[in-house]
């Protein structure tokens, strides 16, 4: 996926917000390698919405839809 130049950028607090968890959440997510792909600009971790929502649509489970 193409990034977009005016693409909004996320904090990890503003990321554990969007999904209504603890901010470690994600910040565990990081550390195992999973979760969407993300930034560090100096100390500050950030994430590309771009990304988030690619992220997002990768975790559906096709399996229910495949019984329907």
């Amino acid at each position: 996926m193409e990034a977009d130049t005016h693409d909004k950028w996320l904090s990890r607090q503003e990321l554990a917000d969007r999904y209504g968890l603890p901010v470690k959440t994600p910040a565990g997510w990081a550390s195992k390698g999973k979760g969407p792909r993300y930034a560090k600009f100096g100390k500050h971790v950030r994430y590309r919405l771009s990304d988030v929502l690619a992220w997002e649509g990768q975790q559906f489970d096709d399996r229910d839809r495949d019984s329907a």
